[in-house]
């Protein structure tokens, strides 16, 4: 694994050992920050099923300020923290070891707010629909936030839903669906 652009462009990264967790490839990585970059002039991601800490890391090369990084797996966050070490963006990242509900609700008591969001979890375990719209109803999205979902091509995603609206969906290696999402603040929320 290696990231693809920007300052850290070529640096090798390892992936999660073991049969846990499945990295996005190099490929489909590349694919998503054609789709949404394929750079950033600052705002704050987060990668809510970390992995290998992979998304994120590229994010944060291709100019994004910070990240928070979330995952389950103690070997997975052992594994984001060696990546961010390797790549020197241990000081623009956070890294916490929650299920995606619960670092949810941390989020929403911190007042975060994120302008890029990556959501790769687990197939199979899947909650896409129900953390699309805790994003949305937690109020932990900048307007125009983006939200990037890799998903399985069986995953029948909703076209907009809780001010998200998709904006692409492409198919890769003929199983895997990379869905981009646009949140749009209500005009409710825009009085407030």
């Amino acid at each position: 694994m290696r990231i693809i652009a920007g300052t850290c462009k070529g640096r090798h990264i390892k992936p999660v050992p073991g049969m846990s967790t499945r990295p996005t490839t190099d490929k489909v990585r590349e694919a998503i920050y054609n789709m949404v970059g394929p750079f950033f002039k600052g705002g704050r991601a987060l990668d809510l099923y970390g992995g290998s800490g992979a998304l994120g890391i590229e994010a944060l090369s291709r100019g994004v300020d910070s990240c928070i990084f979330v995952d389950r797996d103690s070997k997975a966050i052992e594994t984001i923290k060696w990546n961010l070490e390797q790549t020197g963006f241990q000081d623009s990242s956070e890294v916490f070891r929650n299920d995606s509900k619960r670092a949810l609700k941390a989020l929403l008591k911190r007042e975060l707010t994120f302008s890029l969001v990556l959501l790769d979890p687990p197939y199979h375990k899947e909650k896409i629909v129900e953390d699309l719209e805790k994003l949305s109803s937690y109020g932990l999205l900048t307007e125009d936030a983006t939200i990037v979902v890799e998903h399985l091509k069986e995953v029948d995603l909703p076209d907009e839903l809780a001010n998200l609206t998709c904006t692409r969906r492409e198919t890769y290696s003929g199983k895997t669906t990379i869905s981009i999402y646009t949140y749009t603040q209500s005009d409710v929320e825009r009085e407030e």
